[in-house]
């Protein structure tokens, strides 16, 4: 990477920062006033209810900035707009809307239904295969596989797992988006990774994207941490996961997304299993799921929660970095 590839990285983070920290405030005050507040569930943690009412949707703010700096940058600076950056912008934007959709429902309707679970499903279904379809027109279907450094040739296959890697991911960052800074925190750490592995690869465009999106969340999370005054919503959990998927399949780390993302993992598995087993038994394997209410539950203040849980993600990072550029 040149110098005028890192000054022009440099002053798009900052500006990014700049318009995230300078717009953040009027737009809480914005939801405020047109009452778009985050609406707890009634059997929800009795420390969240005093949520109730807090701003929600801050996504759009870290969906829309870093898009728009990319573009218009992509027209004065060695960073452009390629097939790649393309699907990632698509995958942010499209799962960014579905959530949209999704909050819209809950604010205007004053409860936690939103969008219903099938139809959710079949949006994030069907931009899944969009993706795979404009993905593959140009790449391969082989899956490197680290620590044995083999590439292996996944053919149709490789088609559910793009299908698994979208429709898991998302929802498995919507369901970490539980407690203040958490789900920001985490996906800022899970996304540095990536940005080294696509400066290594020579793809230096996504990497720059990639930059944006973790100064726009840095500038997002000065607001979400505890006590939050706004929170990301549907519209920015869905965008985050569709994101870090897409980011995943165009830099062919899709095996190390589960161990660098092992936190989302995690979350959406304890929700899984403690389904699961209630519906065979009729008991509870955690005090309550996701994963982060059952440590609340267990008597962790949220900061406890997320500093605990940022530190994993911390590990699991830079284990991941590791086994990708040994």
């Amino acid at each position: 990477m040149n110098i005028n590839a890192i000054l022009a990285m440099t002053t798009g983070g900052l500006i990014t920062l700049g318009l995230m920290l300078w717009i953040m405030p009027a737009l809480i005050a914005y939801l405020h006033k047109i009452k778009f507040g985050q609406t707890e569930r009634g059997e929800g943690l009795e420390s969240h209810k005093k949520k109730n009412g807090t701003p929600t949707m801050g996504g759009l703010a870290f969906i829309l900035i870093p898009s728009v700096v990319f573009l218009i940058l992509s027209f004065c600076t060695p960073f452009k707009l390629d097939l790649n950056t393309g699907i990632i912008l698509l995958a942010y934007i499209g799962y960014g809307l579905i959530g949209f959709i999704d909050d819209y429902i809950i604010v205007v309707r004053k409860d936690n239904e939103g969008l219903k679970p099938g139809v959710k499903f079949l949006l994030q279904s069907v931009l899944a295969i969009v993706f795979f379809l404009l993905y593959r027109s140009t790449a391969s279907t082989g899956v490197w596989i680290p620590i044995i450094d083999q590439t292996i040739d996944l053919g149709i296959f490789y088609f559910f797992l793009v299908f698994i890697m979208f429709t898991a991911e998302t929802n498995a960052v919507n369901l970490t988006d539980g407690v203040d800074g958490l789900c920001s925190g985490l996906m800022t750490i899970a996304l540095i990774p990536f940005m080294v592995f696509a400066i290594i690869q020579g793809q230096l465009n996504v990497a720059f994207l990639i930059f944006l999106v973790v100064f726009s969340l840095l500038g997002y999370l000065v607001f979400n941490l505890h006590p939050a005054k706004i929170f990301m919503g549907d519209t920015g959990s869905l965008a985050l996961g569709g994101l870090i998927a897409a980011v995943a399949m165009v830099l062919k780390q899709e095996i190390l997304l589960v161990l660098i993302g092992a936190v989302f993992v995690a979350e959406v598995l304890s929700v899984i299993i403690q389904v699961t087993h209630y519906k065979r038994t009729k008991k509870r394997i955690f005090l309550m799921a996701p994963l982060h209410h059952h440590f609340e539950k267990s008597g962790w203040a949220e900061e406890k929660v997320v500093r605990n849980f940022w530190i994993v993600g911390i590990v699991c990072a830079l284990c991941g970095l590791w086994l990708g550029v040994m």
